[in-house]
């Protein structure tokens, strides 16, 4: 879109700093991460296949929580960060240039008023996961307020799908109202959100999620595929956050428990549904620990965080925007 509506841009006069040494790092680290997931598919294809040439069909979801959107930006627009680089003195590299050069489009968050203020000042070719704990009164304000989330991971409840259906309806009428259905489709911004059910594989309480045998969750995976009751949501499928104490213990010649019992899980839940194709219901499973594993056992998207971005602050301490750039907007 050309237009003053442009929703692939944020605001024309927002600029955020990106530090050039600091976006070689990150970049780095990404690809590293991206060649240890290819690496780790390649080992998991049955004995006798030929070692595919094509690129491992596992998505990476890059979680920056707590990270500034600086660090954010770097990764998905990589020509700013080079232009950064190539600059003899500390410039601004504007947020309002669309991606489209080789960059990261997945991210992740876990806290809706951040993820809520970093998709207003970044680009809207992002595609937003929220992967944290979410309560049920902010499921209409994630679902309403950031145009382009592409996927929330932790829904556990039937009250929490109809409630992110509501929200999604209200943001896919205001944007045929600012920008019409064809720039809407033109844009990508798409009118179904996706979903994946959270299961507790685990069963500590301190978790999250449903558990593996539930029949909620058979329940709440008719509630979101039916067109007549969330018209507005995408069954993507099941997300599962492992044991810290599995995922230590997990090597190479072992298998993560938790990851077994989602791959299972998926697999008897699409049986019931009557799917044709178990894939159809994707794998979320996979963290900056235990992510190989998770890949070979079958993972379609890992959540990668520290391994990325490094150590993060204090949460009273993270800003969305660094001081001097806030001093500028």
């Amino acid at each position: 879109m050309s237009s003053s509506n442009d929703t692939t841009a944020p605001p024309s006069d927002m600029k955020i700093t990106i530090n050039p040494q600091r976006a070689a790092a990150l970049l780095q680290n990404l690809s590293s991460v991206q060649q240890r997931v290819q690496s780790a598919w390649s080992s998991s294809l049955s004995p006798g296949t030929s070692p595919s040439t094509a690129a491992a069909p596992v998505r990476v979801v890059a979680v920056s929580k707590l990270k500034p959107a600086s660090d954010i930006l770097a990764l998905h627009h990589p020509a700013a960060a080079a232009a950064a680089s190539s600059s003899s003195s500390e410039e601004s590299a504007s947020t309002q240039q669309s991606q489209g050069q080789g960059g990261h489009d997945h991210f992740g968050e876990n806290y809706v008023q951040e993820l809520v203020e970093k998709s207003r000042v970044l680009p809207k070719t992002i595609k937003w996961h929220f992967i944290g704990g979410l309560q049920s009164n902010k499921c209409v304000p994630v679902a309403r307020d950031v145009d382009n989330l592409w996927a929330v991971e932790s829904v556990d409840s039937e009250k929490k799908a109809n409630l992110l259906n509501k929200g999604r309806a209200e943001r896919n009428e205001r944007l045929r109202k600012e920008h019409g259905q064809q720039a809407m489709d033109e844009n990508g911004l798409e009118e179904k959100l996706r979903i994946f059910i959270q299961v507790n594989t685990s069963g500590e309480e301190s978790k999250s999620g449903l558990d593996p045998d539930s029949p909620e969750l058979l329940s709440l995976a008719r509630l979101i595929r039916d067109d007549g009751r969330c018209p507005n949501l995408h069954l993507q499928g099941l997300m599962t956050i492992g044991a810290i104490a599995r995922s230590k213990a997990t090597t190479p010649e072992t298998e993560n428990e938790d990851f077994i019992t989602l791959r299972s899980t998926r697999d008897k839940l699409a049986a019931d549904l009557g799917l044709q194709n178990k894939d159809e219901l994707e794998l979320s499973m996979g963290m900056s620990e235990d992510f190989e594993s998770a890949v070979r056992l079958g993972s379609s998207e890992v959540r990668v965080g520290s391994t990325i971005f490094g150590e993060r602050p204090p949460k009273k301490d993270a800003k969305v925007l660094e001081q001097t750039e806030q001093e500028k907007n």
